[in-house]
């Protein structure tokens, strides 16, 4: 069919009624629609984000029985974009996957021709594609290919939006929502930090260390003798310069380890996990909390930060875009599942605390810088990549505002005879720099 019937067919009135029958209830924030022919319809006002319909296979996927995987694959290829906020049109994406909400087209309802693929791309855009795991779920050998597939990108991607300590990770904003992302990330570590009450001279370990900037910091600011561990290759090189120009290399070390490798006879005085808990899969978390309980000394504490899913929110039957294109093998637990595995490996749980808002601001914040440097971003590494790690924050974004998932920091610890080695107030942790 030719072009130029295709759109003739879009400026028929029955398809604008017909789509903004589709789009009658919505309830999200204003936006508009724009077709790859420049025709718009939707608010007349200050539209917080436009969709803009590259081809009609776009439309397809939006509009007839949309999924997950489906609206996300016609992103990255791009079939359609988003220009503006791109946290709002989550919303939208919400409203067109929930079906008890949104009533969805039938490939009857609007003329054949708008389901000719005549635009749309006849091969995959060059780039990032879905992940091919091999190997039982949470082997060995498979979770060095889901970590590496996530973070080994080159460390130059990260240090356009991350902080200069480049911690991959919730920042803490103290100060409130308008804080600058550094200073949110020193806030953090600084809380971290007090939370564990580190002392000159203790032995640290920190499990998925990412590129050292924790260990580097509670080594120069605390006076520990620190360890990270991590399964990325490119990770574990940039921590080690780092730890070398810091001049810190008889204080901190990291290896190339999977946790439960660690030698069973070294001990620690405090040990961190800092956003490595969402790979350790629910299954394993017998073993994960067994470990660790083994590696710690009697009186010691353990700060476990990690994203958990919410027990009243359904989750989507199938997998996720996340699971196909962001986070391999990655599964999120309620709180109240890791913690009784915790318990019962015989840990105390002296304090738990969410800081679902204060992710969603750090989203909010990568995004942001992601996006003013997407250029240099799609340089580094390409266009679908770009597209990827650019839905995947927007969404996580969506995801902590409206709560459907959230991120708890839980400290723990190991009594000796009983003593928890805990003051009888959380006040110290309030200081300055917090």
């Amino acid at each position: 069919m030719a072009i130029s019937s295709v759109l003739e067919t879009l400026r028929h009135p029955f398809v604008f009624r017909t789509l903004n029958d589709e789009l009658a209830s919505y309830p999200g924030k204003p936006f508009q629609v724009r077709l790859w022919n420049g025709t718009t319809w939707g608010t007349t006002g200050d539209p917080k984000f436009t969709l803009v319909v590259n081809n009609s296979e776009a439309l397809r996927r939006l509009f007839v029985d949309p999924t997950e995987i489906g609206l996300g694959e016609a992103y990255i290829a791009g079939d359609f974009d988003v220009e503006g906020d791109m946290e709002a049109a989550f919303e939208l994406g919400d409203y067109l996957l929930d079906r008890s909400k949104a009533p969805h087209l039938s490939p009857a309802s609007l003329p054949l021709i708008l389901f000719d693929k005549v635009h749309s791309h006849e091969e995959p855009m060059v780039g990032m594609q879905r992940t091919q795991l091999h190997g039982p779920v949470h082997s060995r050998n498979r979770d060095v290919q889901a970590i590496r597939y996530h973070y080994d990108l080159p460390p130059e991607f990260f240090e356009l939006w991350l902080d200069p300590r480049m911690l991959y990770s919730c920042a803490y904003f103290s100060n409130g929502d308008k804080t600058d992302l550094d200073a949110a990330q020193d806030s953090k570590l600084e809380y971290i930090a007090k939370k564990l009450r580190l002392q000159a001279g203790e032995h640290l370990l920190d499990i998925g260390c990412g590129w050292g900037g924790l260990i580097v910091y509670a080594a120069e600011h605390y006076g520990v003798q620190a360890h990270g561990v991590t399964l990325s290759l490119r990770q574990a090189e940039v921590a080690r310069k780092r730890i070398h120009d810091a001049g810190l290399d008889g204080q901190c070390r990291v290896d190339v380890c999977d946790y439960r490798d660690i030698e069973s006879g070294q001990q620690f005085d405090k040990i961190v996990s800092i956003g490595m808990f969402e790979h350790v899969g629910e299954a394993l978390l017998p073993e994960y909390f067994r470990q660790v309980w083994q590696l710690l000394r009697e009186g010691g504490a353990f700060l476990n930060s990690g994203i958990a899913s919410s027990l009243s929110y359904s989750q989507r039957k199938g997998p996720s875009f996340n699971d196909r294109y962001v986070f391999p093998d990655g599964e999120l637990v309620p709180i109240s599942k890791s913690l009784g595995v915790a318990e019962s490996t015989g840990f105390e749980v002296r304090d738990v605390e969410s800081l679902r808002e204060h992710y969603a601001l750090t989203l909010r914040q990568w995004l942001r810088r992601l996006e003013a440097r997407s250029g240099k971003a799609r340089e580094i590494t390409d266009e679908a990549t770009y597209r990827i790690w650019r839905l995947y924050m927007a969404g996580s974004e969506h995801w902590f505002r409206t709560g459907i998932i959230n991120l708890y920091q839980t400290l723990l610890v190991k009594p000796r005879h009983g003593e928890s080695g805990m003051p009888l107030t959380r006040a110290d942790w309030y200081g300055p720099h917090c």
